[in-house]
Parts: structure tokens; C-alpha cells; sequence
């Protein structure tokens, strides 16, 4: 059987797993604690999968499992009760969520992480050396990553505050882009991208992993979704919107 066949099967066995707690705690939302660590787990089952792994491999890895630490337990820290998204989907289906979930939220979060996780699998399964394009890559990676946690610190530390409670973020990182921690996580799968590309030119098709990622961020589950009606709740965000860069970091507009 082969690696990618096998990380398929442990993460929708992993999926189908947390779906029945999810049915047992009546929260659908414990699959974004999820997110991150799943594509660790298929990382870490595709290495195991194979007689023996390169530099290529251990360097993927070690990125892949520092990053889904970090922003699962970001989550994981932050979670209370079910995200209102979840919420709402919950109330709109009524009796039937139980097993809707199970499609709409964690077999399709299965898909999706197995998907955007072909650069890992195939950088994982090169034995040839490292060279330029691995390091440019790593640089992108761990940029994401540095990016994504500041943002998700400062965010933390403003809401924090309770005279911030329906103020608008506009400082630090939040100062240059709307969404600069959405914009580090598209970057981390571009520097995987360069990871596989370097491990083979074959592998250019892995690019669907980047772009899905950075479809969902900014018009799926990401950017539109957030900024839906949020100017309704806070109309301050108007003048934000208009100033400051949706997605990439971007000096602002001089009012």
C-alpha cells in the first residue's frame, strides 16, 4: 500500500474519530483544534510509511510538526464553547447535524488536508539532496509561520483588553493587512510548494495544495466569510477596510 494511500486512511480514521466526540461533547467546532495537527499527522504517517527518509523529509517535518503545534494549541487555548459559525449551522439543520456534520465539517476537513498536503507527501518521499530551492522554501515557511504567530499574539493580547471589546484591531502587523496571520498561513504552503518543486520538477502539479489554501483564506472560509457583515456589528471597520490591504501586508492609505 502506498504512503499517500495510508496517510489517507489514519487521517480519516482520525477524522471519523473526532467527529464522534464532537457528537458526545455537541461541539462541531473541535475540528479547527484539528486543522494543523492533521497535516502533521500525515507528514509524520507518510515518513513512517516509507523503508527510510532523506534531509528533505526530516526538514519538512520538523517545519510541518512546529507549525501545527504552535496554531493547534493557539486554538486549543482559545476554545470555549462552539465557534457561532458552527453554531449557526447546528441551529439551521436541526435534528439532522449529527450526521450532516459528519460530511459537511470533518470528512470534507479530511479531504481538504489530505489535498493541500500533497507538496508534504511528495517532499517526504525524495531521497535527492537539498539545494537552494529547499532552503528558499524552508525561508518561506518559517516566515508564514513568524508572521502567523505574531498576528494570532497581538489579536490575543488586544482582545484581552475589555476596553477593546468592539474596538477594531488596527495596530501592529493589523496595521498593514486585515488578515496578516491568513496571509503567513498562505505562505507556508507556498514555501512547501518550493519544497516539492525542488525535490522533483514532476511534482509542479502539487501546486493545486497553494492554491487551494489560498482560495479558501480569501474567499471561502477566510477573509469573505469574516468580513461579511461585520460592518454592520462594527461600522469603525468601514474606514479599515478602506485604508488598510486585505491580505498582503501593505503600507496604509494616508487618511
Amino acid at each position: 500500500m502506498t504512503s499517500p494511500i495510508l496517510a489517507l486512511i489514519a487521517l480519516f480514521a482520525a477524522v471519523l474519530a473526532l467527529w464522534f466526540i464532537s457528537l458526545s461533547v455537541k461541539d462541531s467546532s473541535i475540528a479547527d483544534i484539528f486543522w494543523a495537527p492533521g497535516f502533521a499527522i500525515v507528514g509524520w504517517v507518510s515518513a513512517i510509511a516509507r523503508p527510510s527518509v532523506g534531509p528533505r523529509a526530516e526538514l519538512v517535518l520538523v517545519l510541518a510538526s512546529v507549525w501545527a503545534m504552535r496554531l493547534g494549541l493557539h486554538i486549543l487555548k482559545r476554545h470555549t464553547v462552539e465557534d457561532h459559525r458552527y453554531a449557526t449551522m447546528r441551529t439551521k439543520s436541526g435534528p439532522r447535524w449529527w450526521w450532516l456534520s459528519l460530511f459537511q465539517v470533518f470528512l470534507l476537513q479530511g479531504a481538504l488536508i489530505w489535498i493541500i498536503s500533497l507538496p508534504l507527501q511528495f517532499a517526504i518521499g525524495s531521497p535527492a539532496a537539498l539545494n537552494g530551492f529547499d532552503f528558499a522554501g524552508a525561508a518561506l515557511v518559517l516566515a508564514g509561520v513568524v508572521i502567523e504567530a505574531i498576528a494570532d499574539s497581538q489579536l490575543a493580547r488586544f482582545r484581552s483588553v475589555v476596553a477593546n471589546r468592539g474596538r477594531v484591531m488596527d495596530t501592529g502587523l493589523w496595521s498593514w493587512s486585515r488578515h496578516p496571520n491568513y496571509f503567513g498561513d498562505a505562505l507556508i504552503w507556498w514555501g512547501f510548494y518550493a519544497i516539492a518543486i525542488s525535490a522533483s520538477p514532476s511534482t509542479w502539479w502539487t501546486v493545486i495544495s497553494p492554491i487551494v489554501m489560498t482560495v479558501l483564506l480569501l474567499r471561502v472560509s477566510g477573509v469573505s466569510l469574516l468580513e461579511q457583515n461585520i460592518v454592520a456589528r462594527r461600522p469603525a471597520y468601514e474606514d479599515y477596510m478602506r485604508r488598510t490591504s486585505a491580505f498582503v501586508p501593505w503600507p496604509p492609505k494616508r487618511q
